[in-house]
């Protein structure tokens, strides 16, 4: 018996890459899978409901169930529709997976509004739209399991990508908080960030350095968008009831427990401060605290689905 054996799992973002890989594992372990993907392109333009179906026909040939959805995480309707089709479909609905995603990446100073508001809409509202559709439902069932997906140039910061970087910073705050409002009712909501070579991956232009180039190539080879799979398999599980609100990196074989914030240091002055005693007291002190904005140092620059 799998270790999803008679759950029902939606699974965004299912169509390639880690999405793809996560629906299939799970339907492997004896989940029931709603395989939703509108088929855009890397930028969220287009739609082409053949990749989605195209995953779920492999799940069944090889024996497992599923079924294709072309909605959009950015509607919150669709979102609805998915919860209804898993319980139409399956009887039930107890796991929500979140791999959709798109990319615009510009630097600050270039990046037009629509660029924000579109990756802001399938990342960050996205996310709140599939596990808010659920969440009543799992209230009521007392069971559930949320797997949302962060990245390293949320957690770490990555040149060129403040809006897919804001999102994806602003859906660990939401997975924090989902567990925390939901941990008495047996709902965990966890948070992964994965790091793998796919479609999204490799449309971000390749560094001019050749030292850089050359170390991202290697870390993409080494990370192949199946190996993230067993990490949500086991986070949807039962197994898994002790693990919530917290925050994973993976790449290949590499798996990481990231800290949430908290202060690395700290001064304090009787009477408060001053803008000349912050400048010639504080800061002194505090700037041994400094994080580094050099992301070759991090495990940055690889921005995943």
């Amino acid at each position: 018996m799998g270790m999803l054996e008679g759950r029902v799992a939606i699974c965004t973002g299912a169509a390639r890459g880690v999405g793809a890989e996560v629906a299939k594992l799970m339907a492997k372990e004896g989940a029931k899978i709603v395989v939703v993907d509108p088929g855009v392109g890397g930028a969220g333009e287009g739609g082409d409901t053949r990749p989605a179906q195209a995953t779920a026909d492999e799940i069944k040939a090889a024996g497992g169930e599923a079924v294709a959805n072309f909605g959009s995480v950015a509607k919150f309707d669709d979102c609805l529709q998915m919860v209804q089709q898993a319980r139409d479909t399956f009887g039930g609905l107890h796991i929500v997976f979140n791999a959709a995603g798109i990319l615009r990446d510009k630097m600050f100073h270039n990046m037009f509004p629509e660029d924000w508001q579109a990756v802001i809409d399938v990342h960050l509202t996205g996310h709140f739209n599939v596990n808010r559709a659920a969440i009543n439902l799992f209230r009521e069932q007392n069971y559930g399991r949320m797997i949302l997906v962060s990245s390293t140039s949320g957690l770490l910061g990555n040149v060129g990508q403040v809006n897919y970087g804001t999102a994806k910073m602003g859906i660990v705050a939401m997975a924090r908080i989902i567990a925390m409002e939901n941990q008495s009712k047996g709902i965990t909501a966890n948070v992964i960030a994965p790091s793998a070579d796919t479609r999204m991956t490799r449309s971000v232009p390749t560094p001019k350095d050749p030292a850089v180039a050359a170390m991202r190539e290697e870390r993409l080879r080494r990370s192949r968008a199946d190996a993230i799979a067993p990490l949500c398999v086991f986070l949807a599980s039962e197994q898994a009831s002790y693990v919530n609100g917290q925050v994973f990196h993976q790449r290949a074989g590499e798996l990481s427990l990231y800290g949430h914030m908290r202060p690395v240091r700290m001064v304090h002055r009787n009477g408060g401060w001053t803008p000349e005693t912050i400048a010639e007291v504080a800061m002194p002190s505090l700037a041994s605290g400094f994080t580094s904005l050099d992301s070759r140092n991090t495990h940055a620059g690889l921005p995943m689905e």
